[in-house]
């Protein structure tokens, strides 16, 4: 079993939902803390062995790129100013890992996503594909977390959360067979159901390790149930030939970053861990908390 070594990163979403914060500026590339978002999903994926990270970009998402690029104008201002601890910090962004770029021309789903990037991936070769929402408090790297099933197992891993059962008709949910440790066989993956037909509360959060068969499903398939490429149509051709997939419930807290209120609650969970502004931001909320 070859080891994963690349994540394919799909960013061509226009960001909808932060308007008119993303008109000119990537939802991936809104700050938490100090750092984009994007930044804290290519560390805890570089965390856990990844060397190469392929982005699915779009139209309007050309910054990303600058992020993770060598900036020779800021760093000679920066070394001319001697803010040599800020030298570091911006070094070491562009030496993370090897960076890739392709486009996704029309938005056709998160499976043709994938197929935009497929062919920088081996034929023999499973991936991450890991979404720009899937921010993870957690002591050890989601990502390592569905790379270590995936290496038992050897099948499809689909990292998963507990949601409040309210809330399923949001994600795409399973049904399957508990293994223990947080491990399930799935049987049945259900895109976005209705909460009474939803058969658990547990849902993709966005980290996925895929085998070189569902990259050739994807490749084969015109459109979904949905009308459009998505990876849960693929799964479910899997299940349907009697391949394995599994599901790995995350240890740790998941930070989705996909809607405002999230957003600002990881702000507020990575602010309290900031060395720099973590106690302040702590009395700052005690103090607020007493007129509230």
């Amino acid at each position: 079993m070859n080891k994963i070594k690349k994540a394919i990163l799909p960013v061509a979403g226009f960001g909808t939902r932060f308007l008119p914060a993303t008109k000119a500026q990537p939802k991936e590339m809104l700050p938490v803390v100090d750092k984009p978002v994007i930044q804290y999903l290519v560390e805890q994926a570089v965390e856990a062995g990844i060397e190469e990270i392929i982005f699915v970009t779009g139209r309007g998402k050309r910054a990303i790129e600058d992020h993770f690029d060598y900036s020779f104008e800021l760093e000679k201002t920066l070394v001319e100013k001697n803010k040599l601890d800020l030298v570091k910090k911006v070094k070491a962004i562009e030496n993370l890992a090897k960076f890739s770029y392709v486009r996704q021309p029309l938005p056709l789903g998160d499976g043709h996503a994938v197929n935009c990037a497929s062919h920088l991936v081996g034929e023999d070769e499973a991936v991450l594909v890991m979404f720009g929402d899937t921010l993870y408090d957690a002591p050890i790297s989601p990502v390592k977390q569905v790379i270590d099933i995936y290496e038992k197992y050897g099948d499809s891993v689909i990292g998963l959360a507990e949601v409040e059962r309210e809330e399923v008709s949001q994600f795409g949910v399973i049904d399957g067979l508990d293994l223990g440790d947080g491990v399930y066989e799935i049987k049945k993956f259900i895109e976005k159901p209705p909460v009474d037909e939803a058969p658990s509360n547990l849902v993709q959060v966005g980290i996925n390790i895929i085998t070189p068969e569902i990259l050739r499903t994807l490749k084969t398939m015109e459109s979904g149930k949905s009308g459009e490429i998505r990876l849960a149509d693929a799964y479910d051709v899997m299940l349907s030939q009697g391949r394995p997939l599994y599901g790995k419930k995350l240890a740790g807290e998941w930070l989705d970053t996909g809607n405002k209120f999230n957003f600002i609650k990881a702000t507020i969970k990575l602010g309290l861990k900031n060395e720099e502004i973590g106690e302040r931001l702590r009395q700052y909320i005690l103090d607020i908390s007493k007129d509230l």
